[in-house]
């Protein structure tokens, strides 16, 4: 065995002085690459960029897009969580959706409401971790995420705190509640009321399981009425993340944004 050893190691010497003595003569022959060597070399590497940076770029976007998931998953938990707390019945905090920093926005274009959920925040902030749940990560940074129809403080004394995501059922501060809005309903009531009242906007529910709670903002490019610089935006690329009710994340694909 040690003998074998031996062999293997004065073998590993010999190739690696014969790799040195080339070298040494390749040196001696020229000093650098010419000219053309380097413009394949740097053709490769655009080459090779080209292809690796949209596959490293869908990997992250997918990365995000399941963190997202996992935020939406969580405001849901701290949902349900309320609903034991507070004897099956969704917040009715509508005096925060009037009372929040800037205030409600029904806004002139679209939405045509205020699905900004910075009332959630407040309300679930005892069953929640931390306030990195109200955003998507692929938003934050974004100017998408600095948009008025979409960011929302929650706190007058630390303006970074702040919502964007969009919850619909809880979009106006109406008196009466309106049937498509769910403040102070229990999950039953909320679905029977979307049952009774058929809308263009969203098809009747058979249960929770069919009802949105929380999504992620989107703009389509067919409505005219949205801005220019926000029109066919999204967070996520084709489509978006959404919360329903019993607590459950679906994808829904949307070709009306980019």
């Amino acid at each position: 065995m040690e003998h074998t050893r031996q062999r293997v190691c004065f073998w590993v010497l010999q190739v690696w002085s014969d790799r040195s003595d080339m070298s040494d003569r390749l040196r001696g022959k020229r000093a650098g690459f010419t000219l053309i060597e380097l413009l394949v070399v740097l053709a490769i590497v655009a080459i090779l960029a080209a292809i690796l940076f949209p596959v490293l770029a869908q990997a992250r976007e997918s990365a995000r897009q399941s963190v997202c998931g996992h935020r939406l998953r969580q405001m849901g938990q701290a949902m349900w969580l309320y609903l034991h707390d507070y004897e099956d019945r969704l917040p009715d905090r509508r005096d925060l959706k009037l009372s929040l920093p800037g205030g409600y926005r029904g806004w002139g274009g679209w939405p045509p409401s205020d699905p900004r959920c910075g009332w959630a925040a407040v309300v679930l902030e005892p069953y929640v971790r931390e306030d990195a749940i109200w955003s998507c990560p692929s938003i934050q940074g974004s100017a998408l995420g600095e948009a008025v129809q979409v960011r929302q403080p929650f706190d007058a004394r630390q303006p970074v705190r702040a919502t964007r995501y969009w919850m619909w059922r809880f979009d106006r501060a109406d008196d009466p509640v309106p049937p498509d809005n769910f403040w102070g309903k229990t999950p039953e009531q909320a679905v029977a009321d979307l049952q009774a009242n058929p809308s263009p906007f969203y098809e009747p529910p058979e249960g929770v399981s069919d009802v949105e709670l929380t999504v992620d903002p989107y703009f389509p490019r067919t409505i005219g009425s949205i801005p220019a610089e926000l029109r066919g935006k999204a967070v996520h690329r084709g489509g978006r993340n959404r919360l329903f009710l019993d607590g459950h994340i679906r994808w829904r694909r949307d070709i009306r944004t980019d």
